[in-house]
């Protein structure tokens, strides 16, 4: 398995990561964002509201953000009483060895009870501003690193999950409460699997003074102001998802490079060979064939394998995928065989769209019927599989008995959303596909009918534009077809055809779809 990190930069920095060359992650960083998960402000309550037991605090953004009571942490109160010291100037030790810590809030309380109007509070974003809604808050501060995540006012040693050696936990935790400081708590990532105590001991030190670096900017600090950022999201990026599997991180710029390699050298120098700095003319996502495969992927429908397909449509309140089997034929003995094969396809590729896409909140799958419950189990199994890989926090519920599939995935930044339609060139004002996504449906299409013996030579009628998009150029993409199915295809204009219209016609000429 080969996996890939690509970095573009130029107005915004995007981030393409592959697993075997096929695109699974997509991120943007852009210049102007201000508000990232990770970042921790210091700033005012605007108003408690009883109601919601919640209160809206003024970070600076054009919408209050929202910080619930559940969100606050058991600790607020000793971490309000550290703050409101550490603004006055009257405490400037911020190791919290000394610190004398308040009696820990209710589960159940009341937020009028903890804050009131224009109140100073130290909070950390958890989720993103999203369409209308200003950032969601935490004042459960953590410092994420590579190999442990830092929570202050806390004696709590806590493991990842994933780590399912009882053996490897017990080891981790007796390490960590071992150079663990007083009035910290710690929570071991996944990463620190089988790691040395040396390079946890050295991951805590560095989170310890990012910790002392944000409380010496308390003192007399504005309201509201950033007092803590997220590293830039190069380094969030591979501290998140890197790891021993990976064989290349490609980037475009000297500067970056220069970060990633820096980075990469702290956290494993071993691993610095595989950082490349690109130098070629042709663009980096063009040169890894990421271009193509954004056009392909976020448009409204998403061709698959052996002519099936999905539609992905977006409320407000939820995401709905259908899986289809397209005009597809097969050698299943029935329709059953027919609908799970479908239907274990489309399992990987939504896993993957839903990465890809970010796409949060509650996802509704209708997958096709299918009539054995050994099938809906395999089902079930294969999309539990094929999201183990997704960070985001999910839950999935076995297939109704619709055929329907729930999902909750943790949505925290909005959804990533490309526009892979433009301006119909026949001048209706309309939009249509762009061309390479016409185009990826034509050679599954192709595909199938050569592998069909019956066709012996198959030619194509398509609108001028996207026969000149096949025809032209070196290599052309009807060059690259006759290369992999070593057959040359006669493709041909047709001034009436409109921009969408094509079709493939045998050697008489006559038209076979």
């Amino acid at each position: 398995m080969n996996k890939e990190l690509i970095i573009r930069s130029g107005s915004s920095t995007d981030f393409a990561l592959l697993k075997d060359g096929k695109l699974i992650e997509l991120h943007k960083e852009e210049d102007n964002s201000n508000f990232s998960v990770g970042d921790i402000f210091i700033a005012k309550i605007r108003k408690p509201v009883a109601g919601l037991n919640a209160a809206f605090v003024n970070v600076g953004y054009e919408k209050d953000a929202f910080l619930h009571y559940h969100d606050l942490g058991p600790q607020i109160n000793s971490l309000i009483k550290f703050v409101k010291r550490v603004s006055t100037g009257k405490l400037k030790d911020y190791s919290l060895e000394n610190f004398q810590t308040e009696k820990d809030i209710e589960k159940n309380g009341v937020i009028t009870d903890v804050f009131k109007a224009n109140q100073s509070v130290l909070v950390q974003i958890v989720k993103e501003p999203i369409s209308t809604k200003g950032p969601r808050l935490s004042s459960e501060i953590s410092i994420a690193g590579r190999y442990i995540v830092l929570v202050p006012f806390s004696n709590r040693v806590s493991v990842s999950q994933k780590i399912t050696s009882n053996e490897e936990k017990d080891r981790l935790k007796r390490l960590v409460k071992s150079i663990k400081p007083k009035g910290f708590g710690v929570i071991i990532r996944t990463v620190a699997e089988g790691k040395k105590v040396a390079e946890l001991d050295k991951d805590l030190e560095n989170l310890v003074e990012r910790w002392k670096s944000m409380c010496s900017k308390l003192y007399k600090a504005e309201h509201p102001s950033k007092v803590l950022g997220e590293m830039n999201r190069a380094s969030s990026i591979l501290r998140d998802v890197f790891n021993d599997t990976f064989t290349g991180i490609h980037v475009d710029e000297e500067e970056l490079y220069n970060q990633v390699t820096d980075y990469l050298t702290e956290i494993a120098p071993k691993k610095t060979s595989i950082v490349k700095h690109y130098k070629s003319k042709e663009p980096i996502f063009e040169r890894f064939g990421i271009e193509r495969q954004i056009k392909t992927s976020f448009g409204q429908s998403v061709s698959m394998s052996k002519g099936a397909y999905l539609v992905i449509e977006h409320t407000e309140a939820l995401h709905v995928i259908d899986v289809n089997s397209g005009n597809r034929s097969n050698k299943a003995r029935n329709q059953e065989d027919t609908a799970l094969e479908v239907n274990l396809i489309s399992a990987k590729e939504i896993a993957r769209q839903l990465r890809l896409r970010d796409m949060g909140g509650i996802i509704v799958v209708d997958f096709i019927d299918m009539g054995k419950s050994e099938n809906r189990r395999k089902l079930f199994d294969c999309l539990r599989e094929e999201m183990l890989d997704d960070k985001a926090k999910h839950k999935i519920l076995p297939p109704s008995k619709f055929g329907l599939v729930q999902i909750t995935r943790q949505r925290v930044r909005p959804e990533t959303n490309i526009k892979t339609r433009e301006k119909n060139p026949n001048g209706s004002g309309s939009e249509v596909e762009a061309p390479i996504v016409l185009v990826n449906k034509i050679e599954v299409e192709l595909k199938k009918l050569i592998n069909n013996k019956k066709n012996k030579s198959i030619s194509i009628t398509a609108h001028p534009f996207i026969t000149a998009f096949l025809t032209k150029g070196f290599p052309s993409i009807r060059a690259k077809w006759s290369l992999n199915h070593k057959q040359w295809i006669k493709i041909s204009p047709r001034d009436a055809y409109t921009y969408l219209e094509y079709h493939f016609h045998n050697e008489k000429g006559k038209t076979i779809k």
